[in-house]
């Protein structure tokens, strides 16, 4: 960067500039940084390199990054970009041309994942993500949602871990098998509902929700790391794969958002973010969401940045956020927009309303014209002012356009500062592992039971025949008998159940159906 941009650029990460018709450089404020931002603008209009600019000016300045990188373009933040790359002369003209020096760097790098393949894996437990974001997970009707509480309220009461997903499947077969007995505390708990809960945790399952919940549980400060010369480092997490579940993604990020707000203190205005989010296609988080939830991420937008964190959507279009969220992003990055229909012309009009008006060009002829990697851009100023809208072009990336290769990820992951710690999955004892040892001392209960009965049913029929030897007459009764057989067809049940506890399935089947023997335990 030129010394004159280089002075204007004091404090601020460098967007972009201008050349003939655009307008004076932009840069984002580090102290308005934390009240959050958009990238929008149609595909392939530039948001992924907008967003690995921003993402690598944070880093360089000191303050840690997440982000998801849903096509797998973003992991060359971890490599320097070259002068043998097909963009490089077009990259030396647009850096030439808004006044910038540019020079290659990588910038420091965490790789996460899902199934532990392409980072370290990622989890939490079934109980840190809470009945709210699991219903949302599990697309449960109100009453399903209702039943999922309670079986929440009774782990909690009963003293039942819930880490991963045998957990919570283990302790709804219990709930339903003590339906009775729940709806006469808690309000009705219907076995139908119990049923659905468990059918969407088979297709949860299936969809690699069983490597989400378990432990060793993320700890967010391995979110928040600087590396030894000062840079923050950027955490990609690999969402390509993660976006075939559309569920699964947008809750695991609005679950991390919420930890986020939960664990982290207060503290104000601070001259740069603890950390930044971005959030890529973010419409999905809001597609087909409950209010409830909605009203929960409208929520932590407003009161996280108080503890340092600044937010940044993705999105194609900024209709896709609601209102009342899209009204808290001071920092904003509009690319193209299409509007080829009426809906499209109507979206243009919405977005061009967004922004503070510059008398130079109309915004919405300008959000409509401006090429690949240009856009209208309006950043916070002192006292926290929307900037005015301006026509930028945005920089070109430091860190290689496009992915490394395996073997560069591999030597990546390698070396990271939380290599080793996620590795390997921890079962400890849970509710798995409880309600399958109450069911098995039930089990022995009703053995031995069986045992003493036999013994005293053996006893009295050799008194009953030492009575008939010496000719005694023995009164009928029924009592004793009737009351035999009912024991002995629970006992034998309790038995044949038992057996069949070296099995998964036959260990949460003994739990949900001798649930009433050990309910009180």
């Amino acid at each position: 960067m030129n010394g004159d941009v280089m002075d204007e650029m004091e404090g601020r990460i460098f967007l972009g500039g201008g050349g003939e018709g655009y307008g004076t450089p932009q840069g984002l404020r580090l102290d308005y940084a934390n009240r959050h931002g958009l990238i929008a603008g149609a595909t392939g209009t530039g948001k992924t390199v907008t967003l690995q600019v921003l993402a690598q000016g944070f880093a360089d300045a000191g303050v840690p990054v997440f982000l998801s990188d849903v096509k797998g373009d973003l992991s060359g933040l971890a490599r320097p970009g070259s002068d043998t790359h097909k963009l490089h002369g077009p990259f030396t003209e647009r850096a030439a041309t808004i006044g910038l020096d540019l020079t290659y760097a990588a910038a420091p790098v965490t790789f996460w994942d899902l199934w532990g393949k392409a980072g370290h894996p990622v989890r939490t437990t079934v109980s840190e993500m809470g009945p709210l974001l699991l219903a949302r997970l599990l697309d449960l009707t109100e009453v399903q949602e209702g039943v999922l509480n309670i079986a929440f309220r009774v782990a909690d009461e009963e003293g039942l871990a819930l880490l991963d997903l045998k957990d919570l499947q283990s302790l709804l077969i219990w709930v339903g098998q003590n339906a009775d007995t729940l709806s006469l505390r808690y309000g009705n708990v219907a076995s139908s509902s119990v049923g659905a809960i468990q059918r969407s945790l088979l297709i949860l399952e299936g969809q690699g929700g069983d490597l989400l919940f378990g432990e060793p549980a993320l700890e967010l400060s391995d979110l928040m790391r600087i590396a030894p010369d000062g840079r923050g480092y950027i955490n990609i997490l690999a969402a390509d794969r993660l976006m075939g579940a559309p569920r699964l993604y947008p809750t695991f990020l609005l679950w991390l958002l919420a930890e986020l707000f939960e664990q982290l203190p207060e503290v104000g205005d601070p001259e740069k973010p603890k950390l930044v989010f971005f959030f890529d296609e973010a419409h999905l988080l809001f597609d087909g969401a409950p209010k409830a939830l909605v009203d929960k991420v409208e929520q932590v937008a407003r009161l996280i940045r108080s503890k340092g964190v600044g937010v940044y959507f993705v999105t194609q279009n900024p209709e896709d956020i609601p209102e009342d969220i899209l009204g808290q992003l001071g920092n904003r990055v509009q690319h193209a927009l299409r509007a080829f229909t009426a809906k499209d012309r109507k979206a243009l009009q919405q977005a061009a309303q967004n922004y503070r008006d510059n008398p130079r060009f109309d915004i919405e002829d300008a959000i409509r014209e401006v090429g690949v990697g240009e856009a209208v851009t309006s950043l916070l100023e002192r006292k926290g002012i929307p900037g005015m809208a301006e026509r930028t072009l945005i920089r070109p990336p430091a860190s290689q356009l496009g992915p490394i290769t395996e073997a560069e990820r591999a030597a990546v992951m390698a070396t990271s500062p939380v290599a080793g710690r996620y590795d390997v999955a921890v079962d400890r004892d849970s509710a798995f592992e409880v309600l399958a040892r109450r069911a098995d001392e039930a089990a022995k209960a009703a053995e031995a039971a069986e045992a003493a009965e036999d013994k005293a049913d053996a006893e009295e029929r050799e008194h009953k025949a030492g009575r008939r030897y010496s000719g005694t007459s023995v009164g009928k009764s029924t009592t004793r008998s009737r009351s035999s057989r009912g024991d002995s067809v629970g006992t034998a049940f309790a038995k044949s159940f038992a057996r069949s506890i070296g099995s998964r399935a036959g260990r949460t089947l003994v739990r949900g159906v001798l649930g009433s023997l050990f309910r009180g335990r």
